[in-house]
């Protein structure tokens, strides 16, 4: 299995706070794609600092509290999730997956609470 970029990503309603703390500390914006997966509007930012650290941020307003997620991208979905499950995974979406034409994504959570986000760029 490929995995591409691995880094940590946090879920927050105010992800413009959060955003402005990795700044002061020396990230800077990369990417900011927007996204509506049917249950909100979520606005994602990528960080970068100058070490080449990345950093997700995503906006999300029906989260209680910031959550910290590791982001795992990968060249085969259908290969990372078959391995997660494996080890107990479970996605939050059922068996379902948030395509958006140009990623295959899927939150995965293990019992002992370790959450990562598996996303798959599509070519």
């Amino acid at each position: 299995m490929k995995i591409t970029s691995f880094n940590p990503l946090i879920v927050s309603k105010n992800a413009d706070d959060i955003v402005a703390l990795f700044e002061e500390l020396g990230f800077e914006k990369r990417h900011a794609p927007t996204m509506d997966d049917q249950t909100a509007a979520d606005q994602d930012f990528r960080l970068k600092d100058a070490n080449g650290f990345d950093l997700d941020v995503a906006q999300h307003p029906l989260v209680p509290q910031d959550l910290t997620f590791i982001r795992m991208n990968v060249r085969d979905f259908d290969e990372a999730y078959e391995i997660l499950t494996k080890h107990g995974f479970k996605n939050t979406r059922g068996n379902d997956t948030l395509e958006t034409g140009s990623a295959k994504a899927a939150t995965m959570v293990a019992e002992s609470g370790l959450t990562i986000a598996l996303v798959e760029h599509l070519r």
